[in-house]
């Protein structure tokens, strides 16, 4: 791009690398498609487990952010109590009935000083006595206050204080409460309540009706006009909801968190907060109608957690704000708990608050979730994987991808001394050029390179023109020898292969060869056939999706038959390679259909043998790999190789993958390097 500019520095370890993409992602689920062939399941065992990235950072799965979630739940209960809201609210109130109670005393003490006074005046006497009773009455008043809170509220809004500042502490302990109550009730509008006026409270009170009113023509079947609603009284509501049912849902999530503290509180504390709570709102004229807005949304939102409690059993007090946020910090928990354990796909995690997550969990489980949510749609756009009626499958580009990495796997394990890059050092008259040149003989192909043939014109002469050339300046283009061949891997899919493990290697060797003979050796033939009770023919397109047969029975005749013929209709060399766990214990009748035997049938073995000796005598070597050979299978290869002259490999899962490569690679060049693998005379 024209005026792009690009900054370059050491690497010094600290920078990041490349970004996760896609391929980075299908490299993660190999194992699980080559499994189940299934992209969703994959990329959801993904998003449960999680994973590292190309640059060594975690991207935590779900198991790991719920673990997370709940162990910040764990640490609120375990340090916390909420005794605090109601000693919070009684010690403020204590405080200013001392400082009440010392102004009274200071009164009463000043009394008795101007009364010793022999020479007070009549009027000043009579004054100071009126003082001293006056005091002494409301000592005993607030002697016999209530000891619970509502109680105390309630006497000390009609007693008559002796000391302004304690009367100014009293009344701004009133505002406080109510504001944080309100808060609590109602979080979008604790900002609109802050210095209301009674106009204000009056116009609240209306709002709230209102609000009843639409709920209640929505039960009826209406559609309440929520646009006129916020025109009238949307300055209640700072966060700006953009339907009545956000407005709605936010109200019930924070109605709901009030009721789990209060279920959270032991029964004292409850009822003592519940009665507070009444008191204060019936103050505003507003207690009906919050109740009745309470019973409503209940039936709107019956599972917004009305129900909920949580058991605190920690020393750090909370006072009533603080316990606010913490009923909040707890529902938004609870509900991300419950939205992540019920994710049923990377996608739907797109709907998840990033920031509300960030808040909760930190930065690196918000980035994780992110990340994994974009996976499915990364992958899609990389042409990897497609939406087919609702159903993820791979792509074609995908399965070669899936092929590839299966391959990579495995040659990554070899020895490079084994296979290396396979160049070959004998050259031959064919059709692949060699990039290599030899001077012209009579009786070679006329593949003249010209740079060679001009250069050597020009070497002869010292230069100049025109070249003359000569018959000694030809030199000609080497090409390879190709030799076809033609390959059936026939794969065991019969019920042992995955209960003794076996089954998830056979499948990776599968598509890995396939891969290979597909890129390297594209003249080449494979085809596929998969037996249990009865055998079948695979398309590669098929492979990712096959899994094994939940039926008993292991089909080698029938298997062979099928690829007998349909190696029939190849040309070159041919070859049957056969990765099994268990002896034949089934063939077909003469009407077609199965017959199972275990321990083997005698003719179930000779029927098997049969076609053994129908491929041998095609021309067709049969390669076997045993996976965990018993004695019987053992016995019965060892039948089959003296028959057939073909090679047998007892193998594990575990190393599978590296003789089947290896004996297919090798086979090639042998191939090679026996026919017509001369250089040009």
């Amino acid at each position: 791009m024209v005026g792009q500019r690009f900054r370059y520095s050491r690497w010094d370890g600290s920078q990041k690398g490349f970004q996760l993409d896609a391929f980075d992602v299908l490299n993660e689920l190999t194992d699980d498609l080559m499994y189940h062939g299934d992209p969703m399941a994959a990329l959801r065992r993904l998003m449960q487990e999680g994973f590292d990235d190309r640059n060594g950072e975690r991207i935590e799965g779900l198991r790991e952010i719920l673990e997370k979630l709940r162990q910040e739940r764990r640490e609120r209960l375990e340090n916390h109590d909420l005794g605090g809201v109601y000693d919070e609210i009684n010690g403020e109130l204590t405080d200013l009935m001392n400082q009440e109670r010392q102004s009274l005393d200071d009164r009463h003490a000043l009394a008795d000083m101007e009364l010793g006074d022999p020479d007070i005046p009549d009027d000043a006497r009579r004054a100071a006595e009126a003082a001293k009773e006056t005091t002494t009455n409301k000592q005993m008043q607030l002697d016999m206050m209530p000891d619970d809170l509502a109680g105390k509220v309630r006497g000390l809004q009609s007693y008559e204080f002796e000391s302004n500042e304690a009367q100014q502490r009293f009344d701004d302990l009133l505002d406080k409460l109510r504001q944080q109550l309100m808060e609590q009730q109602f979080n979008q509008m604790a900002g609109a309540m802050e210095n209301m006026s009674p106009e204000d409270l009056a116009r609240m009170k209306d709002m709230m009706a209102e609000l009843n009113r639409m709920l209640e023509q929505r039960a009826n079947g209406e559609e309440p006009d929520f646009d006129k609603f916020m025109e009238e009284y949307g300055d209640f509501f700072p966060d700006n909801p953009q339907s009545l049912d956000e407005l709605l849902e936010n109200m019930a999530r924070q109605m709901a968190a009030m009721q789990a503290m209060l279920n959270s509180m032991t029964p004292e504390q409850r009822q003592q907060l519940m009665e507070l709570s009444n008191q204060l709102l019936e103050d505003m004229d507003l207690n009906f109608e919050v109740s009745r807005l309470g019973q409503n949304l209940q039936q709107l939102f019956p599972d917004a957690g009305w129900q909920q409690s949580y058991d605190f059993s920690g020393f750090d007090p909370l006072g009533f704000a603080d316990a606010s946020q913490m009923m909040q910090e707890l529902g938004q928990l609870d509900q991300l708990e419950n939205f992540l354990s019920q994710a049923s796909a990377p996608q739907a995690l797109a709907e998840v608050d990033l920031e509300q997550v960030k808040n909760l969990l930190g930065e690196e489980s918000a980035a994780s979730l992110e990340r994994v949510s974009e996976l499915a749609k990364m992958m899609e756009e990389q042409g990897l994987i497609q939406n087919k009626e609702g159903r993820l499958e791979l792509t074609p580009r995908g399965l070669r991808r899936l092929g590839q990495q299966a391959l990579g796997d495995l040659f990554s394990k070899l020895s490079p001394d084994k296979l290396g890059k396979h160049d070959m050092d004998k050259s031959g008259i064919g059709h692949e050029r060699n990039y290599d040149t030899k001077p012209y003989e009579f009786g070679d192909p006329f593949n003249l390179n010209i740079e060679r043939t001009i250069g050597n014109a020009i070497r002869r002469t010292g230069g100049g023109t025109p070249v003359r050339l000569e018959p000694d300046d030809f030199e000609i283009e080497r090409t390879e020898r190709q030799v076809r061949s033609s390959t059936v891997l026939m794969l065991d899919l019969s019920l042992s292969m995955p209960m003794r493990d076996n089954f998830l290697p056979a499948k990776k060797v599968a598509m890995a060869l396939h891969s290979l003979i597909s890129s390297q050796f594209p003249r080449d033939y494979l085809g596929i056939v998969s037996f249990s009770e009865v055998a079948k023919e695979l398309k590669a397109s098929e492979l990712p999706e096959v899994s094994w047969d939940f039926v008993y029975g292991t089909n080698m005749q029938h298997a062979f038959r099928l690829s007998r013929n349909m190696l029939a209709k190849q040309s070159g060399t041919k070859q049957i390679i056969m990765i099994t766990d268990g002896e034949p214990t089934a063939h077909l009748l003469a009407d077609g259909t199965p017959f199972f035997s275990y321990p083997p049938a005698r003719e179930t073995v000779e029927q098997t043998l049969a076609e053994v000796m129908r491929c041998t005598k095609a021309g067709i070597t049969i390669n076997t790999f045993m996976l965990d050979p018993d004695s019987g299978l053992r016995g019965f290869i060892e039948r089959i190789t003296a028959m057939n002259r073909g090679r047998a490999f007892f193998t594990t899962p575990q190393t599978l993958g590296d003789y089947v490569l290896v004996d297919f690679i090798e086979h090639k060049r042998k191939l090679l390097s026996g026919r017509g693998n001369r250089r040009s005379a």
